[in-house]
This record gives C-alpha cells, structure tokens and sequence, in this order.
C-alpha cells in the first residue's frame, strides 16, 4: 500500500524555522517527482516546492523563494522541506505528493499520490 507521512509542521513565531519531512512506504521514492503544496484556509491549494527523481532539479514558489529549500534522500524515501524566515502568510496544512516520472509540475492536480498534511501555523 502506497503511503505518504508528513511530519514537522507545528506553531512557531514570524522569522522562524520549521522542517518538514515526508517519509513514504510501499514504494521506492527515486522513481517519482515529488513536491510539498500548501492550503490555507480559504484558499485553493497551492504549489510550494518541488523536485525531480534524483534531485537535480527544483522549482520553488515566489512566494517561498530564498527562504524554503526543497531535498529529498532516495536512500531513506525521505522528502525534506526546510523552511526558514517563517511568515503569518505561509500558515496552512502541508501536503506531500508524488507522481511517478521526471517532471516535477508545481500543479497539484498532476500529482497521484498524497499524504494526509501537516498544519504550519506562524503567529506570535
């Protein structure tokens, strides 16, 4: 059975840092793309991060751009998301994906498989 586990999420102040991580089981992450999204309450579910197969390229929101940093280690099928200068507008509930093959869209919609999210609250 496919399985996606996130964990990390927590309250933490505006300019902290949280880091997320993805573990998944029933399957060998090296074959897939995978990413973390986001939704805020409100809100359609967002693009945060995501990352090829071996992990030689990624794609970061604008929003998150110099403050988030997407890896991933094959050897562990782990999924890591460090995210850094934590703001009030990056609350919401992180979700790992992942969908089998080389790219790695920022659409939620291409992706297969999903964990069950982690809540992200900044707030001091």
């Amino acid at each position: 059975q496919l399985q996606l586990v996130e964990s990390g999420g927590g309250l933490v102040q505006p300019g902290g840092s949280l880091r997320l991580a993805c573990t998944a089981s029933g399957f060998a992450l090296v074959d897939y793309s995978i990413g973390w999204f986001r939704q805020a309450p409100g809100k359609e579910r967002e693009g945060v991060s995501t990352i090829t197969p071996s992990g030689g390229y990624t794609n970061h929101a604008g929003s998150v751009k110099g403050r988030f940093t997407i890896s991933r280690d094959n050897a562990k099928n782990t999924l890591y998301l460090q995210m850094n200068s934590l703001k009030s507008e990056d609350t919401a509930v992180y979700y790992c994906a992942a969908r089998r093959g080389s790219l790695a869209p920022m659409r939620f919609d291409w992706y297969d498989y999903w964990g069950q999210g982690t809540q992200v609250t900044v707030s001091s």
